[in-house]
């Protein structure tokens, strides 16, 4: 079995946003003082690191004989065909092919995906798109897992 984790990491030019923000802050509050300036320039780069860690902290994982994928958890036996998509095709599973009750782990920043069919009768959700930055190896995983 091939086992798969992945962390759908920003890219490192996304970390300037958060000495970006925490530069604007301190220029908005220079006019109240030192400390004020010092305070907008911490905490706005802190806040703003904090959030580009978390949009960054997405997981895609194969454990157990589930797909963990965010904070879904969806088991092997619900899903059906795996589709690696190359950057155009994702692209277009973005935007004029998505439909509205799939369920998308998108990320912008990683042009390649999955598409897996969800074949549970109970489940409204047809398929799941998962960013990432290895779709073979993830479509792999789940052959594995799947097999034994």
């Amino acid at each position: 079995m091939q086992p798969y984790d992945e962390r759908l990491t920003v890219p490192r030019s996304w970390w300037f946003l958060a000495a970006g923000a925490g530069l604007s802050l301190a220029l908005i509050l220079l006019p109240l003082g030192t400390l004020p300036m010092l305070a907008g320039l911490v905490g706005g780069a802190a806040l703003t690191a904090a959030a580009v860690s978390s949009y960054g902290s997405a997981r895609i994982r194969v454990v157990a004989g589930s797909l963990v994928a965010g904070d879904a958890r969806i088991p092997v036996e619900a899903l059906g065909e795996a589709t690696v998509l190359d950057a155009e095709e994702a692209l277009a599973w973005r935007q004029h092919k998505a439909d509205p009750r799939a369920f998308m782990l998108l990320r912008a920043y990683v042009p390649t995906a999955l598409k897996v069919e969800i074949t549970d009768p109970a489940d409204p959700t047809p398929y799941a798109y998962l960013s990432t930055r290895s779709p073979e190896r993830l479509a792999a995983a789940l052959q594995a897992v799947r097999t034994h």
